[in-house]
């Protein structure tokens, strides 16, 4: 087959493929079975292969992922991505109604309704029918450009019909989600390996946009519906116009949507869909509606945050009552003890649901539980949910309150409960199981010793066969003791010790943050370490010498106080010192690059494009800055990543602290 042949049947498969594709996608009809679809594919590949010249980027071929992106540019959107207002409540709908007539001055108007997807936000470019850009919502200024990951998402046109009459620019919102089928399937393979299982649908898909290997993103199987469409094109007058283009044109639209004459239609569609949300393959959280007509919403404008004529009416979580059969308490890595409730199985938000979360003693009290009640349970993105309240007309007198445990469920040691905390501990940390694995655990993980090669399950083998007590036993570790492990091979058995064996090589910072001293976390141990400079320093220092530090406070001080008294705290360190890790500063402090910063402080907060936070917390300090743990009075900036958690951005707001992106701080070092 000569270069003209193979271009023609090149160009021939991509449209078949395309068009399986979409039938499938969108159309859910399998014209043909998965084995002749593998077969057009395979032929295309080889082509490919021996023509590399024909491996177009809009190739079905591209969606298997395999390109490697080690950081994701930052680009700016041409429109800016705004959030939306939202109610819980009908009265406002009524309200935002009235001033929608107000701001229209008695024009005659209608509402676009659409389902809200718990997904994450992406914003597709296509030049001349060809995706050239795909990018994460980010500050609503600028994203991430996700390019390469988009790609692998089957949904997603690469390539668009030529008969339908399209700008030669433009471009498509849309939100990427993970299908409840995909998330249970994932949980469950991780529950096999003896992994954390993911938080929520949501959060995931999130994460899976952002990772480096686009072959795992492809594997991933993520989904995507588009529903805005945006364009200098003033052919197209309304939203609805928009979205029966984007049908036209091949993209994934949710038939769910519907226009309304007035608010009444809208309560309707809110309504219908309360109950039949819940049978979609995505989760869904509320309705979008909007003015549909694009010279309204010109009239009607925006705010500083969001466009005055639309507006997202959340449901409330989904609430049910089921049976409590009895209360176990959990042991957490620092003693802290945690009341589930064991619940009759009970189907809530499309997952059964067994167990769910207490919290503590104060909130059993509150409650007033009595085991046997009827408790009302609610799920809200949680892994494990939440029992809100009792249904106290169907309480049987017979049934005896609640009495908080006063022992610890797993090494009988009495509990104590400091003034003014609300939690429970076991004291024992050195001979209670869970908190001895769960220490271990803490050692291991990436921000202290990073010892990847372990992990819960093989912790607890470890521990079952009484090799490993404390940290400091993973560094007497032999081969045969981990050979000998279910599961282990000579290969898997020398990566273990030879991540063990790496680890001797991690800072000091992360050595004292892997001890897991209460209250000390990884900024904390940084700020010891800077003061103290080594573990004699820090062990030997009093009460005084610790609150002296900036940013140590009362409660910090005492738990580094108590447990550097305990005596078999000492004898670990010194086993550890021993075994060769790294337990002063020496040449670990960051050389100093420049004093461009030197007197301003930074709380970082947030995902960032181009470093990780330890990274940026690394740059500050080479170029003069101080690193803060909190949002205060004092700070000087606070740098905002995407997903930054809202609190901070509510309290540096309130306190009139300036909020940076990444690229601000990065203009502030480069051009002081």
């Amino acid at each position: 087959m000569d270069r003209q042949q193979a271009k023609l049947r090149v160009d021939e498969l991509i449209e078949k493929i395309d068009h399986y594709n979409y039938q499938y996608y969108q159309n859910s009809i399998s014209e043909i079975s998965d084995f002749e679809f593998d077969q057009l594919l395979k032929e295309l590949e080889k082509l490919e292969e021996e023509f590399p010249d024909l491996r177009y980027d809009y190739s079905p071929t591209q969606r298997v992922g395999g390109t490697i992106t080690k950081t994701f540019e930052t680009v700016v959107h041409k429109y800016p991505m705004l959030s939306l207002g939202n109610t819980y409540s009908r009265e406002e709908l009524v309200d935002f109604d009235k001033r929608v007539s107000k701001g229209l001055e008695g024009q005659l108007y209608e509402y676009f309704c659409e389902l809200k997807f718990d997904g994450v936000a992406i914003s597709l470019t296509y030049q001349n029918n060809l995706l050239v850009q795909a990018a994460t919502r980010g500050d609503g200024t600028r994203g991430d450009n996700i390019t390469n990951n988009a790609k692998t998402i089957k949904s997603v046109p690469l390539k668009l019909r030529s008969n339908i009459d399209l700008p030669d620019e433009f471009e498509v919102r849309g939100e990427v989600f993970m299908p409840k089928e995909v998330f249970e399937k994932l949980n469950k393979e991780k529950e096999e390996r003896g992994e954390e299982k993911l938080a929520n649908p949501r959060n995931t898909a999130s994460g899976t946009l952002k990772m480096q290997d686009s072959s795992i993103v492809a594997i991933r199987k993520l989904d995507c519906f588009m529903y805005s469409f945006m364009s200098n094109d003033r052919s197209i007058t309304t939203h609805g116009e928009a979205i029966s283009l984007l049908e036209k044109a091949g993209f994934k639209v949710s038939q769910t949507y519907r226009k309304c004459s007035n608010i009444d239609e809208v309560f309707e569609y809110i309504d219908e869909w309360e109950e039949k949300r819940k049978q979609l393959p995505l989760e869904t959280d509320g309705i979008v509606i909007k003015v549909n007509s694009y010279h309204q919403q010109e009239e009607l404008g925006f705010t500083a945050k969001s466009p005055r004529w639309a507006i997202a009416y959340k449901y409330k979580a989904e609430s049910v009552s089921t049976k409590l059969n009895g209360i176990t308490y959990q042991v957490g890595r620092t003693g802290a003890i945690t009341p589930v409730a064991e619940l009759e199985p009970v189907l809530l938000s499309g997952t059964t649901v067994k167990r769910a979360s207490l919290h503590n003693a104060n909130e059993i009290e509150r409650l007033d539980l009595r085991i046997g009640d009827f408790v009302f349970v609610e799920k809200g993105g949680e892994i494990i949910p939440k029992v809100t309240g009792v249904d106290i007309d169907r309480r049987e007198e017979s049934l005896e309150k609640v009495v908080y445990i006063s022992e610890c469920p797993e090494c009988g040691t009495q509990l104590i409960r400091k003034e003014g905390e609300a939690v429970h501990y076991c004291p024992n940390e050195l001979g209670c199981p869970p908190q001895i694995k769960g220490r271990i655990e803490h050692f291991i993980q990436r921000n202290a010793m990073d010892i990847n090669s372990l992990g819960e399950r093989t912790i607890n083998m470890l521990y079952e066969k009484g090799y490993v007590h404390s940290p400091a036993d993973l560094y007497s570790l032999t081969y045969d003791q981990v050979y000998e492990l279910e599961g282990f091979k000579d290969l898997s058995t020398k990566n273990l010790l030879e991540g063990v064996k790496k680890s001797r090589e991690a800072p000091f910072a992360n050595v004292l943050f892997g001890l897991g001293i209460r209250f000390v976390g990884k900024t904390v141990a940084e700020k010891l370490v800077e003061y103290f400079q080594n573990i004699e320093s820090l062990k030997n220092a009093s009460y005084d010498d610790l609150i002296a530090v900036p940013e140590i406070g009362d409660r910090i001080a005492e738990s580094v106080v108590q447990f550097f008294q305990n005596e078999k705290n000492l004898n670990e360190i010194e086993r550890l010192k021993t075994a060769g890790l790294q337990l002063e500063a020496g040449n670990q402090q960051d050389e100093l690059k420049s004093d461009v910063l030197v007197g301003k402080s930074f709380v970082i907060s947030g995902v960032f494009t181009n470093f990780s936070r330890d990274d940026l917390k690394k740059l500050i300090k080479a170029n003069g800055g101080r690193i803060l743990s909190s949002v205060s009075g004092n700070l000087d900036y606070l740098v905002a990543g995407e997903n930054m958690g809202p609190s901070k951005l509510e309290k540096a707001q309130k306190l009139n602290v300036k909020i940076i992106s990444e690229a601000d701080f990065l203009q502030m070092i480069q051009n002081p």
